[in-house]
């Protein structure tokens, strides 16, 4: 075997296929029964939830940026997509009401009537955002640990390089006191970070937030038909046909190192897999504490682990309701928060997606799905007996269902069924330390320079997915993938 991938995840997924088709021999494990972790799915009477976040970037036609869309066309495969005419519609304190419409110009034009003092600077922020974009979207995004490829590109886009290196330092928060004061516009933008890095502007690189606050107006966000996980579906698919292998309840216990290098790995069943590379689509926490659990920690993911922690994991809430619960003119994505002083906090910024205002087959007829879900840490729900733990659930869901009362009210008595996820299941079915969403900086840092590429310092063993460049999303983990094939490819001489 050329190379083991540990986890299907969508970073390991798109390393496996990339590798694949340049003709590797590649074996992906997955230690669930279902590919795609946070981006897979399940069924219960009748809907079928996604896991995670129904809010998809990547499925763009034109560009380079549209990764997912790349990643699938590269085995071949086909997914249909639904375009979603608005990406986010807020809800904040002091009566922000602000919809994220597709048209950019729409979208400027909600935020400047609440801001028309800002006009200028609010223009001035989101058409530097613009900048960086372009200078991604004008480049093949691979490794970034790759000589060749580096200088080929700087050859080829001398001016989106230099830009980019420009921008790598820099955070968003700077950039945006540059063109804007007022403070509640400030706090806006701070909601616009974190509803996707976990961290306030301040501590946001400003190349991820380029790319998320164009995207959503270039490419835009797409839905796939059939819901979030027939993108994994779809690339495992990919997988099968160019000459790869998957096997699934294959929970990997350790990887094996010999000779100080990573040679194989072996299952909780004791079966052994040997290759030339192993990638790990776990997170790094996971990676070098327990499938590395007889070797010390290198000292360099000690320095990182310095940089950065764990960010909260989530509790989830997966619903479905009468249809006419939700109002006529409802968008598929909300964010409800109350007070601004609560947005990182447990509990505080309230994340909604409804799928099935995109694809209604999602749902038995007459019904759609509502999943609800808020930072939550793993502490706060261990040392609980199983009634304890029950009841603690039972009491959160109740108290998520009455804040979304107050935009889709009769929630309650609309309410057909209801499943609650806590840390603890994102952390069993996932396999995540923690139950973690990723990594988030401790303090702030320098953008993306404190992330590391995919290459480790075992010979041999590599990292894929969030806790690697450039971080969280199914695009950004796209990347992650597209860069570790690249890098692996080269490697083994493909």
């Amino acid at each position: 075997m050329d190379v083991i991938v540990i986890g299907s995840g969508i970073g390991g997924l798109v390393t496996a296929t990339q590798l694949a088709v340049k003709g590797a021999r590649v074996l992906l494990l997955e230690q669930y029964l279902i590919p795609g972790g946070s981006a897979g799915y399940f069924e219960r009477q009748g809907y079928r939830f996604d896991v995670g976040a129904s809010m998809i970037f990547g499925f763009g036609q034109k560009g380079t940026t549209n990764l997912l869309t790349r990643a699938l066309q590269a085995v071949s495969i086909n997914l249909k997509v639904i375009p979603d005419p608005v990406q986010i519609h807020y809800h904040l304190p002091e009566g922000l009401d602000i919809k994220v419409n597709r048209i950019y110009e729409e979208f400027l034009q909600n935020l400047i009537a609440y801001f028309p003092h800002e006009d200028k600077g609010i223009r001035q922020f989101y058409d530097e955002c613009w900048r960086v974009f372009h200078y991604l979207n004008s480049m093949e995004l691979l490794s970034l640990e790759e000589p060749q490829y580096l200088l080929r590109s700087f050859f080829q886009k001398p001016l989106a390089c230099l830009g980019l290196a420009k921008y790598l330092p820099q955070n968003v928060g700077d950039v945006a006191k540059r063109y804007i004061k007022d403070p509640r516009l400030l706090k806006f933008l701070d909601i616009e970070c974190y509803c996707w890095s976990v961290v306030p502007a301040r501590m946001t690189p400003m190349i991820n937030a380029g790319m998320v606050f164009s995207d959503r107006h270039y490419g835009g966000v797409n839905y796939p038909k059939g819901g979030v996980g027939q993108i994994a579906q779809k690339l495992v698919e990919g997988l099968i046909k160019a000459g790869g292998q998957i096997q699934y309840q294959a929970k990997v216990a350790k990887i094996l190192i010999e000779n100080r290098q990573a040679v194989g790995v072996q299952l909780t069943n004791g079966q052994v897999y040997r290759a030339k590379r192993i990638v790990s689509n776990a997170t790094r926490w996971d990676t070098f504490e327990k499938l590395l659990n007889q070797q010390e920690i290198p000292s360099n993911e000690k320095r990182w682990q310095l940089r950065y922690q764990k960010s909260p994991s989530f509790l989830n809430l997966h619903m479905g309701v009468k249809a006419e619960v939700l109002p006529s003119g409802t968008e598929c994505h909300h964010i409800l928060l109350e007070d601004w002083e609560k947005m990182t906090a447990t509990e505080g910024t309230l994340f909604v997606s409804i799928p099935t205002l995109l694809d209604p087959e999602l749902a038995p007829s007459g019904y759609h799905i509502i999943h609800a879900f808020t930072p939550s840490w793993i502490h706060e729900w261990q040392g609980l007996s199983p009634s304890e733990y029950e009841a603690k659930k039972e009491q959160a869901a109740w108290r998520i269902i009455d804040r979304l009362e107050k935009i889709f009210p009769g929630l309650d008595t609309g309410l057909d069924y209801l499943e609650v996820g806590t840390p603890k299941t994102h952390r069993r079915f996932l396999g995540r330390d923690d139950g973690t969403y990723g990594p988030i900086p401790r303090y702030k840092l320098r953008g993306l320079l404190g992330m590391p590429f995919n290459r480790t310092s075992i010979s041999g063993l590599y990292c894929v997915g969030d806790s690697t460049f450039p971080g969280q999303g199914l695009n950004a983990v796209a990347f992650s993938g597209f860069a570790c094939a690249h890098r692996i490819a080269v490697d083994l001489g493909l």
